[in-house]
């Protein structure tokens, strides 16, 4: 027992101090930059959940990663190549999605989303491993990394925050239109088309803005993961918006802690942190019977 004892204590002090977050200054960077993306991430996670667009969330992340690579090899901007990418990937699917049942679109392409992510995830493959051989830089592009990022990283995440921001202020009635009424929001006289095309834009630039800190596969942990949990906890959409940008804040200062205890990237203990609270929301909700509906979603149109 004495020996569990001082094992214990042993553990307790190589814990770091949650001060070190704010001490550290490669920390204190991260940490900003997780609030920034904790703002996009729950505010834009909200309609991309309400939308159905959890797939092309992930999907356009992760489809940075071949423009990535050619960065990476070639000392070009890795932002740009990855907005460019990421913005080219998004408008492929926007005009999937626009396409007829008889052309094969619908569901806003999903279909395409998939064959093109897939097309993305091998053609990185092969750059990383045969042509340019990037080798351990691989894992900081798939997984992002706290101690690279830097200033120009957070006037990205501000940006980002800052159009997600105006957007869901300007276009979140169209938003919401389209998430509770499909079929009948456009008799409601809205810019659907417009406010579709810009939301899936959105969504591909603030995918970019989270890939320094949480990698091209990661993405969806902080886009997806907050507002999903968020929606078994609200009934309004307001009340969706709040904690989505609260579940996604305390995810991100929490998993850049678990990080930096377990020197592993943020962009993995980001994602198991977001993982574990929301089946521990849902496990909760079991136990006690439900409570109240989510908020309802309607079906893809």
């Amino acid at each position: 027992m004495i020996l569990d004892y001082i094992r214990a204590v042993t553990l307790l002090a190589a814990l770091p101090s949650p001060g070190d977050l704010v001490e550290l200054p490669f920390m204190r960077t991260a940490l900003i930059e997780l609030t920034l993306l904790g703002v996009v991430g729950g505010l834009l996670g909200a309609w991309i959940v309400l939308r159905r667009l959890a797939f092309f969330a992930h999907a356009v992340g992760t489809a940075t990663f071949p423009g990535l690579v050619v960065a990476d090899a070639t000392g070009f901007s890795a932002t740009l190549a990855g907005l460019a990418v990421a913005l080219g990937y998004a408008g492929g699917v926007e005009r999937a999605g626009r396409a007829t049942p008889a052309d094969g679109g619908g569901d806003h392409g999903d279909v395409a989303t998939a064959l093109a992510l897939v097309v993305a995830l091998a053609l990185g493959v092969v750059l990383a491993s045969d042509v340019f051989e990037s080798g351990a830089a691989v894992d900081r592009l798939l997984f992002g990394t706290a101690l690279g990022l830097g200033g120009a990283d957070l006037l990205v995440a501000s940006g980002a925050a800052a159009l997600a921001l105006v957007a869901t202020l300007l276009l979140g009635r169209a938003w919401t239109a389209v998430a509770f009424d499909g079929r009948g929001a456009g008799a409601l006289g809205l810019p659907l088309r417009v406010a579709d095309l810009l939301l899936l834009g959105l969504i591909a630039v603030a995918a970019v803005a989270a890939l320094p800190a949480v990698g091209a596969l990661l993405v969806a942990s902080l886009f997806v993961v907050p507002a999903a949990t968020a929606r078994l906890l609200s009934r309004s959409v307001v009340g969706l918006l709040t904690i989505s940008v609260g579940v996604a804040i305390a995810q991100g200062a929490v998993g850049l802690y678990v990080s930096l205890w377990l020197d592993v990237p943020p962009g993995p203990a980001v994602a198991v942190v977001g993982s574990s609270l929301y089946a521990l929301v849902t496990l909760t909700r079991a136990a006690l019977g439900g409570m109240t509906a989510p908020l309802p979603i309607a079906e893809a149109s």
